[in-house]
């Protein structure tokens, strides 16, 4: 006879326990449910709403100039308010403040070499017109070109650090001509009178070699070596394209510039001054934005874009090596200072979660320390986003890099509402880093994708120029097909997209209301152009060199341009919005004149259109004033709230 080998195992559960045998039952019950919840997509976050006024407690810092004994480093912040000048003493990070502007911002420029005093420059009211201020250590304030039309800029210090360089257009309001002013006297020599508005780009450490350029158009330039003594000149730009100095060598012998010449990205090259030879010493597959050397030559700087991110290389030039230093996670390099020392780097370096920040690099002890905190102690930075580069095909198969926040509570079962946010420029480029009102959207519910439309900078040159003459068509396209990409992601609410942007992202937010007025729900215009004929007759008198270059990409208004630029201005046909619109101005800006803001707003009234119109008495073209912001975009925030969400999306909030 056979026997059943499960025999044993049968009569075994037999004579079990029922109990046993429930209990069991649901033990794998409850296993299959942790199986099947496990599958399932998490819980969305919670995330901690804030307030404007919090996001707005943050810091803005910029600057860094070492003091003599590098010792402290001089900046700019806006802790008060408004930007002033403050010291940061590097050893523990403690901070004081200089200056105690209540009206206009200060914005801290260096110290004087040898003494405790300092320089720094201001406009009123955001007005662009500049001036340079001698701040002494008794506290007296001397106002260094105080012309009352005149614009002055800082442009260095001589070799032996007892004059500064400058321009100024105190002679004729269209050019800037170069002068040298001597810090014991206080007086100025003029050193280049630019007549013609081929401008001083740098000047050798012998003051005999001049690098200026000549702006043909917004993409291409001429560079020129020019000799002071004999007047001799030389052109550096043989070849057609984009041209950037990047300074002289110490012994005056190499100029250093970078370009784009038979190329899609910019690098870097040297000339050899006597044998007029020029040889490539730097390239990578990103645009070179800019390069020096530091101050004996010990080390050379190279600031990369690199796919809307700055990347910093830094060499040393005996060895060609590259230095390397700790990395800062999520990191964008805004700008580095070497000290005349060569030992410290100050590196200013943001997050997309975290403003600006300072630290000091030790290239000797390898020590990397951390002088601000800069984000509000109110907020925490895990209830923000990290802004992640995406890609997305326009209408003709064009690819679009954009950069986007996505909300992280959003999910398709929650859908959240989207913004198309489109940047300045023309030529200007949506980049990965800290914005507080960006981060204040998206806490509070909306999606923002950053677009670089056609035409944008850091792309190549070829997808620079591909909007030239043809804006509001294109680039408009770009910005519905981004639109499009939103509507594409499940846990969007694709009936509740608008369209945001200031300057040129302020035209195209007016153009899509105004030429496709179907596809955004709403739309906000910060200082945006809405007439292309008043804004490009009425540039400022101190953009006159560039000029010709705005018309050849734009359009010139006093020729048969004039038609096209009229058939692209929101202005013209503003019947045709019927969304809810927002618009800021700024009363003081040079650029987009309030006259712009204040006719688009009655032409909207006209169709019974919702529309809302914020004006600041004291702001040119960008708010800096942390009560204005807070207000604007506060506004905004309602205006959105209001007209994108609707009532009982609130209400579930």
């Amino acid at each position: 006879m056979k026997i059943n080998p499960f025999l044993p195992c049968i009569h075994y559960f037999k004579g079990i326990n029922h109990q046993l045998v429930e209990d069991m039952k649901h033990s794998l019950l409850l296993i299959f449910a942790l199986i099947i919840s496990s599958c399932q997509a998490p819980e969305p976050k919670v995330v901690k709403k804030y307030s404007i006024e919090q996001f707005y407690k943050n810091t803005r810092i910029g600057g860094g100039a070492f003091s003599d004994d590098e010792a402290k480093l001089l900046v700019s912040s806006d802790d008060s308010g408004i930007f002033n000048v403050y010291e940061i003493n590097i050893a523990d990070g403690t901070r004081k403040q200089i200056t105690k502007s209540l009206e206009d911002a200060y914005f801290a420029i260096d110290y004087v070499p040898g003494t405790d005093e300092l320089l720094y420059s201001a406009d009123k009211g955001g007005n662009e017109i500049s001036h340079i201020y001698h701040l002494s250590s008794d506290g007296t304030v001397q106002d260094l070109t105080d012309g009352e039309n005149e614009k002055a800029n800082f442009f260095g210090w001589s070799e032996d650090k007892k004059s500064f360089y400058y321009t100024s257009n105190k002679r004729d309001e269209k050019y800037f001509d170069l002068y040298k002013m001597n810090t014991e006297s206080w007086t100025s020599e003029m050193l280049y009178e630019n007549k013609d508005g081929i401008n001083i780009s740098d000047i050798s450490d012998d003051e005999q070699w001049f690098i200026s350029t000549e702006t043909i158009t917004t993409s291409e330039n001429k560079l020129y070596l020019d000799n002071r003594i004999s007047g001799k000149r030389i052109e550096i730009s043989k070849e057609p394209g984009s041209y950037g100095s990047a300074g002289f060598s110490k012994d005056n012998k190499t100029l250093y510039y970078d370009t784009n010449v038979g190329k899609e990205f910019s690098y870097l090259n040297k000339y050899d001054i006597e044998t007029g030879k020029s040889e490539l010493i730097y390239e990578t597959n990103w645009d070179v934005m800019y390069s020096y050397l530091s101050e004996n030559e010990k080390y050379r700087v190279i600031g990369i874009n690199e796919d809307g991110k700055n990347n910093l290389v830094i060499l040393d030039t005996e060895t060609g090596n590259q230095i390397d230093f700790p990395e800062v996670p999520d990191a964008d390099i805004k700008a580095v200072r070497i000290s005349e020392s060569e030992k410290l780097m100050r590196l200013t370096i943001g997050t997309s979660k975290a403003p600006n920040n300072l630290y000091v690099y030790n290239l000797e002890t390898k020590d990397l320390k951390q002088l601000t905190n800069t984000l509000s102690p109110e907020i925490n930075a895990e209830d923000l986003v990290s802004a992640e580069v995406v890609r997305y095909k326009s209408f003709d198969g064009l690819e679009i890099p954009a950069i986007y926040y996505k909300p992280q509570n959003a999910s398709s079962e929650d859908k959240v509402p989207g913004l198309v946010w489109v940047h300045g420029g023309p030529g200007g480029q949506s980049r990965i880093g800290y914005s507080s009102f960006i981060q204040y959207l998206v806490n509070h519910g909306y999606a923002v994708l950053a677009v670089n439309n056609r035409g944008s900078s850091g792309y190549g040159k070829t997808f620079y120029k591909m909007d030239d003459l043809n804006h509001g068509d294109k680039d408009l396209k770009d910005c519905i097909w981004g639109k499009k990409w939103l509507q594409s992601q499940d846990y969007i609410d694709g009936e509740k997209i608008g369209i945001i942007g200031g300057s040129y992202g302020g035209y195209m937010t007016m153009a899509a209301l105004a030429f496709t007025p179907d596809e955004f729900k709403t739309g906000v215009n910060i200082f945006g152009v809405t007439n292309w004929l008043r804004t490009l007759k009425s540039i400022p008198p101190f953009w006159e060199s560039f000029r010709n270059a705005l018309y050849k990409e734009l359009g010139d208004p006093f020729t048969q341009d004039s038609v096209r630029l009229h058939a692209i201005s929101p202005l013209f046909h503003a019947e045709n919005i019927t969304k809810p619109t927002m618009v800021l101005q700024g009363a003081n800006d040079p650029r987009v004149l309030q006259i712009e803001s204040d006719e688009m707003v009655e032409a909207i009234k006209k169709n019974d259109v919702p529309v809302e119109y914020v004006i600041f008495e004291d702001e040119g073209h960008g708010f800096i004033k942390k009560e204005n912001e807070i207000k604007a975009y506060g506004q905004v925030l309602q205006f959105l709230d209001k007209y994108l969400k609707e009532e009982q999306e609130i209400q579930k909030d």
